[in-house]
């Protein structure tokens, strides 16, 4: 359809090759100094990246999955414990909860940010649970389990309603732990604290992932937790560490969760270009607003007032899903679906009785959700190339369906 070079949905070289040096500078540090595990790089990335988050702590680890996964247990999630999260985030968020020894339990999504609902939160807390005062427990009437932490997810890039989540978690006694996965950077304006906060400094700990694809991102995996409580920093290293604050002293069974230096390093050196990062994919999501908004049949991202999003993901949606991404795909167009089942349909959770209807709002978005391509490295005439593919595929699909299309300028 088009001769004209592809546009990846993604693209990890451009921003390595414009850092090459830098890169494999940190390299051969690591080679001179023989520290591959712990010691400086990273102790200086977690001072760096807490610091970027507005934190007290920052403790770097192998992954974002271990990352949420340590911060639960660090803030005291236990087993056989409710956590609430969403049905519609990457399979990670359910695996750290599990993982903990605790048991996901779901609300639906807010049909405009595709973030947590807050009111089928309140929901689920009201008719579902019930208070043991004599305990200071919330506990769940069918089951019987105590309700300990809800994990909001801020996904795509966008936070989830922190001030109205917290004031729910504290009046039913529950940890909040962020899923900040995809989020560096994210700001959320508090009416709380009458001030913006980054994600990752407002519940009582955060987990990130710095996997390839993410805003700030490893050449292969790492992630971190950020909290401004001493002593859930501490827990965490501990976790990592295989349960040991001293080596061969294990107060605690552990794991091997540990960021390697070089990881570190590179993280480091990209922090320092990630705000410049997130400038250019807010002004790549204004771009393909000014020119999608107005496109019958698709809705372009909805972002609060409240919110500052660093878009990980310029998400679409439209019924004409599988028409769209198959146009796209033909015109040499990359394109992504983030996430074709909600959680609760999932395999891996069939044992939990859950039915499609369930959660409607998150298994609507499923059917019609599409990623467009979103990095900094991308240029306007790209933007132009996506922007005018999707307006003629939406155009030709609603004149198959009888249907006007008015196309913004």
């Amino acid at each position: 359809m088009t001769q004209n070079p592809n546009i990846p949905f993604l693209d990890l070289v451009a921003p390595h090759r414009e850092l090459e040096a830098e890169l494999v500078e940190v390299f051969r540090t690591a080679l001179t100094r023989g520290a591959f595990i712990g010691g400086p790089m990273v102790e200086e990335f977690e001072n760096e990246f807490a610091r970027f988050c507005e934190t007290s702590h920052c403790v770097g680890v192998s992954s974002g999955t271990d990352a949420l996964r340590f911060a639960l247990i660090a803030a005291g999630v236990g087993p056989d414990q409710i956590v609430i999260t969403v049905p519609h985030t990457f399979i990670a968020t359910t695996e750290a909860i599990s993982q903990a020894g605790a048991w996901p339990d779901f609300v639906d999504v807010d049909p405009r940010t595709c973030n947590l609902d807050v009111e089928k939160l309140r929901e689920y807390l009201q008719t579902r649970c019930w208070a043991d005062k004599a305990r200071g427990k919330t506990i769940h009437r069918q089951t019987g389990r105590v309700v300990s932490a809800v994990v909001p997810v801020h996904l795509y890039g966008q936070t989830a309603d922190m001030d109205a989540i917290c004031e729910l978690a504290e009046a039913h006694r529950l940890i909040v732990v962020e899923d900040a996965c995809q989020a560096h950077g994210a700001r959320y304006f508090s009416n709380r604290t009458k001030e913006w906060r980054t994600a990752g400094s407002m519940g009582r700990a955060a987990a990130f992932s710095f996997y390839p694809g993410k805003n700030l991102g490893a050449c292969g995996e790492a992630g971190a937790v950020t909290t401004q409580d001493p002593e859930i920093a501490r827990r965490v290293r501990v976790l990592r560490e295989h349960g040991q604050a001293e080596k061969y002293y294990h107060d605690i069974e552990g794991y091997n969760g540990r960021l390697d230096a070089i990881q570190a390093g590179i993280l480091r050196i990209k922090l320092r270009h990630l705000e410049d990062w997130n400038r250019q994919r807010r002004a790549h999501a204004l771009a393909y607003n000014s020119r999608l908004a107005s496109v019958a049949g698709l809705t372009v991202p909805f972002e609060p007032s409240w919110s500052r999003a660093v878009y990980h993901l310029y998400v679409v949606r439209t019924p004409h899903r599988e028409a769209l991404r198959r146009f796209l795909s033909e015109a040499g167009i990359g394109t992504g679906i983030h996430y074709p089942i909600p959680l609760h349909l999932q395999k891996a959770y069939a044992h939990r009785g859950f039915r499609a209807g369930d959660f409607p709002m998150a298994e609507g978005l499923a059917s019609k959700i599409l990623s467009l391509p979103m990095y900094p490295q991308l240029r306007p005439e790209q933007i132009e190339r996506v922007v005018d593919a999707v307006q003629k595929c939406m155009q030709e699909c609603l004149q198959e369906c009888g249907q006007q299309v008015l196309v913004g300028v």
